[in-house]
């Protein structure tokens, strides 16, 4: 007889994580936290998906350069992503606007949403964390 852990059949419940990124992608913890949180959620197989609003889309902007500030560039990382099954990644059009920035600029795909859309997204989450 296998033991629980070994059984695959085994299984939790799932519950649908949003993960909301509202800051620039340094400066703080804020965006690194949140992608190992989402990592570590993927790996216990949940529900992931993550949200770009506000100054957040600058977390998944291509071509950043983090040699003058000393810090290291995460964002490939976010590529990574795929590789958890973490494929909703959903950005708020009028972030990407006010910004000035288009689906291009960015390092992943995402669906872009409008603000009212982005409030469904969440109102259909068990768990939100914003960061």
């Amino acid at each position: 007889m296998a033991e629980p852990w070994e059984d695959d059949e085994v299984e939790g419940p799932v519950f649908k994580f949003l993960y909301v990124n509202r800051k620039a992608p340094y400066g703080t913890i804020y965006a690194l936290e949140s992608l190992e949180v989402v990592l570590i959620a993927a790996a216990f197989e949940q529900d992931v998906s993550l949200a770009f609003v506000d100054d957040g889309v600058y977390q998944i902007k291509k071509g950043q350069d983090t040699a003058g500030i000393g810090m290291k560039n995460f964002s490939p990382t976010y590529r990574a992503l795929e590789g958890y099954d973490v494929e909703k990644l959903y950005v708020e059009k009028e972030a990407l606007e006010e910004r000035g920035l288009t689906t291009d600029d960015l390092i992943v795909p995402v669906e872009v949403v409008s603000r009212a859309e982005m409030a469904d997204l969440m109102d259909e989450q068990d768990v939100i964390l914003s960061f």
